[in-house]
């Protein structure tokens, strides 16, 4: 379950993307170098594996622990790409092929343009399909995809049914959620039913609305961190917890998500091309700090089980914060938006980024126990994590 944004106007292009998995998923940042490759050699996706190209291109992924493609991206030649689950009337192939995060990647390795990305997709849909298991909790979770892709002069929709697409030119403001959205082919092979559990269609119009006010990054993160038209904090249904807002939080009897990893791109002629992440679930509580597809750095592997990594240290504020957003947003947010602001007009290295957000979370941490404030979700939604959580180690 995710919302992926994308802009390409005259001023310059720009992407954003919340990546929504099951709460435990770590999502973390990583780094390919271009590579040649020998004849003959294949390469192994998440369940099967297929032939290598000659040379693959410089990436920057986030992508869930478990899985060898990623769910969001870039590369070298400034090609960002973002996929979303959507629910289609087509039956998952009985026989493992790509799934949409490996079908991502392996654009990002063999494209330097959003349009050669569009062609390699569907080269490689229709050649092996799209199938196996994608789910974390539920590993035979199978579904179809759809993506979001641009380059700094362009951006394309494209969606798919099985073996089948559509594709669709971006101009202006262009969003995406967990449902088909391309006339004629969206009314053919929707599935409604579970289309409307996911809760995208009131998403997407909220991401849609909110990104037509972009002037800058800055325009990007609240629309990440959005909890709904009428709420400031996170608002939950039995049905499928906080899934009705682009910041998703899990709690849900029937569905449920949580935002694992948010990301935006910037590309203009004034700054270049510019990547922030929060590298951490929750961007409502998070930080988003600049990255670079040519410095890489060690910003940890988490999985499933609770570390030391970055990833699992913000989730204890994260799943703490929750608890009651009111009663803490005073400690981090103001903070928080006074130091994004300032760094969208001047820039940290990375590292030096990275390095600050771990000094803050230590202090919004301390901050946040000393509140003792009490927990007012629903009861269904406190279950859900405490259950999680157990299961995390935590």
């Amino acid at each position: 379950m995710c919302d992926t944004i994308a802009i390409v106007r005259k001023d310059g292009t720009y992407f954003a993307k919340n990546s929504d998995r099951d709460p435990n998923e770590a999502q973390y940042l990583e780094w390919n170098a271009r590579q040649r490759h020998e004849s003959g050699a294949k390469v192994k996706c998440t369940w099967i594996e297929i032939p290598q190209v000659d040379e693959t291109h410089a990436t920057l992924l986030s992508k869930p622990f478990w899985i060898w493609g990623a769910e969001i991206g870039t590369n070298e030649h400034g090609v960002c790409i973002g996929n979303e689950t959507v629910f289609t009337k087509t039956k998952n192939e009985s026989k493992p092929g790509l799934i949409g995060m490996d079908l991502l990647r392996l654009a990002l390795e063999r494209a330097d343009t959003a349009q050669k990305a569009c062609e390699v997709i569907v080269s490689l849909l229709e050649q092996y399909g799209q199938g196996g298991g994608a789910g974390h909790e539920k590993r035979d979770f199978a579904y179809q995809n759809s993506f979001l892709i641009v380059d700094p002069k362009s951006g394309y929709v494209l969606e798919t049914a099985g073996r089948q697409h559509a594709i669709e030119k971006v101009e202006g403001t262009r969003t995406i959620s967990n449902g088909l959205t391309i006339p004629g082919f969206a009314e053919k092979h929707s599935d409604y039913i579970k289309t409307r559990v996911s809760g995208c269609r009131t998403r997407q119009g909220r991401t849609h609305m909110l990104s037509n006010k972009t002037r800058g990054p800055q325009h990007l993160f609240a629309a990440l961190r959005d909890h709904g038209a009428r709420y400031s904090e996170p608002s939950y249904r039995w049905i499928n917890g906080a899934m009705a807002s682009p910041c998703m939080h899990g709690g849900g009897v029937i569905a449920s998500a949580q935002t694992t990893a948010s990301w935006v791109t910037e590309m203009t002629k004034e700054r270049g091309i510019r990547h922030w992440v929060t590298a951490t679930a929750a961007p409502c509580t998070s930080l988003f700090k600049p990255v670079r597809l040519e410095e890489p750095m060690d910003v940890g592997r988490p999985t499933d089980k609770a570390d030391d990594s970055l990833w699992w240290r913000h989730e204890q504020f994260h799943r703490l914060v929750v608890q009651n957003p009111a009663a803490y947003r005073d400690l981090y947010v103001p903070e928080r938006n006074a130091l994004e602001a300032d760094w969208i007009e001047n820039p940290p290295e990375p590292r030096e980024a990275f390095a600050k957000h771990d000094e803050l979370l230590k202090i919004w941490m301390e901050e946040a126990k000393g509140l003792h404030a009490p927990d007012v979700r629903p009861s269904y939604v406190w279950r859900y994590w405490m259950k999680r959580s157990l299961r995390a180690g935590l």
